[in-house]
């Protein structure tokens, strides 16, 4: 029998309100001790934080702000608290640079594991007669951690796999097959791999008794979606999460236009990249994130995610969930490459790729030679395709779609997800123009 939440799910917005009013000033309280965040806090007016206007005198904190500090700046000028409270560090999110590692009290614990993660397993309708087989990484990565241990509080049973460096890919499909799980989570590509891996094999995983994934941790198509329901002839529930914060937003049956955003944790904000805006409902703007009970030692206040998302109410219903706003992620975060004066969203390019049948798996590269950039797609193939005449067709569709001439290469099935097995969040879309400068055209 699971324990219950430290934090029950609100009622009301006029809860949720009441959350925001109290909790906002205790991040604003724990920034004030921050040698780093206090400075952004020069000229706020503690008592007035309800007062949009005063609220966004404080100044957006982005990453690239935060990567100028070396990691003893960090701990000592950011951080704040007693290092004996410390009770596990957190990976900072990210395929690039050094990474961070967030110091967690036992009192964001409670909340981190303790509700946000757990919410999961109710948002998706996970029952303990489910069983949870975990393909995110383990290592360092909290996401891989944090699922199990929050699936075994609410009583469900769990499968600890972790990505393919911790269980090969082979072994995790077999223990699939052998255990019966009905839920897999794994980051999209890594669910689309093995996917890949069960064809390859002859395995039928639409066959198996797998009925729900849980993605998270990167950009989910709406073709990568549709592919990974097709192969695994399971329903997919996408997730957003910051490891600032930790869990915060899930897809939830029955609700649509996007996933459940845990407002009552976090006090989340859309605003214009550019102008500080807080933009309307179903406007696309940048997000920015307030942990309001999880900055015991990490006083994150209005963390600019990167992300590009709208956000929008729900009616409310009978439905307990339904009191949260729902949060679409536009994938606009993914970024773009610009070559020859083209911008290609890596969105936009994974859609399309995904869309084709005959394409397996994929990579985009953009690269430098003694003439012009040139994008680059890596791709692997099914089985029955012929490799030049797929080469020609996708350089002819990428022409008429984005404008631009492409080089396609075919790689032997199973390089790709090489790459997804050996590191934590392995990049789709790679600019390695630095590194091929005068390579010839």
């Amino acid at each position: 029998m699971s324990v219950p939440w430290p934090l029950e799910l609100p009622r009301s917005q006029t809860d949720i309100d009441a959350i925001h009013c109290s909790r906002k000033r205790v991040a604003v309280e724990n920034a004030l001790r921050s040698k780093f965040m206090a400075p952004r806090m020069s000229d706020i007016d503690i008592d007035k934080l309800d007062d949009p206007e005063e609220w966004r005198k404080i100044p957006p904190l982005s990453k690239e702000e935060l990567r100028t500090l070396s990691t003893e700046e960090f701990y000592r000028d950011f951080c704040i608290g007693d290092p004996e409270l410390v009770v596990e560090y957190w990976r900072s999110g990210g395929a690039t640079g050094k990474p961070l590692f967030y110091p967690r009290s036992r009192f964001d614990m409670d909340y981190m594991l303790g509700v946000a993660f757990r919410r999961i397993w109710s948002c998706i309708g996970a029952t303990v007669a489910d069983t949870v087989h975990v393909s995110f990484p383990m290592g360092i990565h909290p996401v891989g951690q944090l699922t199990p241990r929050s699936a075994e509080i609410e009583g469900i049973a769990t499968v600890w796999a972790g990505a393919g460096t911790t269980t090969a890919s082979l072994i995790q499909l077999q223990l699939i097959l052998d255990l019966n799980p009905t839920i897999v989570t794994a980051m999209p590509s890594y669910a689309l791999h093995l996917a890949n891996v069960a064809e390859t094999e002859g395995i039928d995983l639409a066959s198996s008794t797998v009925t729900k994934l849980l993605v998270s941790a990167e950009p989910l198509t709406s073709a990568k979606r549709q592919k990974l329901e097709r192969s695994w002839g399971a329903k997919v529930f996408n997730s957003f999460g910051m490891t600032e914060g930790a869990m915060t937003t899930v897809e939830r049956e029955g609700i649509s236009g996007g996933m459940v955003a845990f407002n009552d944790l976090y006090f989340l904000e859309v605003i214009d990249p550019d102008t500080g805006r807080l933009m309307s409902e179903r406007e696309a703007g940048a997000l920015v994130m307030t942990p309001l009970w999880s900055n015991t030692i990490t006083p994150f206040v209005r963390w600019l995610t990167g992300d590009i998302v709208t956000m929008s109410s729900q009616p409310k219903t009978d439905d307990p969930f339904s009191v949260f706003p729902v949060l679409e992620h536009t994938l606009r975060t993914q970024g773009f490459f610009k070559v020859r004066g083209v911008n290609i969203n890596h969105g936009d390019l994974e859609n399309f790729m995904f869309a084709r049948d005959e394409i397996r798996d994929f990579k985009g590269e953009v690269v430098a030679t003694d003439s012009l950039d040139k994008l680059r797609l890596l791709i692997e193939l099914r089985h029955d395709e012929e490799p030049s005449a797929t080469s020609a067709s996708l350089i002819e569709a990428v022409k008429n779609s984005f404008e631009i001439a492409v080089e396609v290469e075919v790689l032997e099935n199973g390089t790709i997800a090489k790459d997804f097995e050996d590191s934590v969040k392995a990049p789709r879309f790679v600019d390695r123009r630095n590194e091929t400068m005068g390579e010839k055209s």
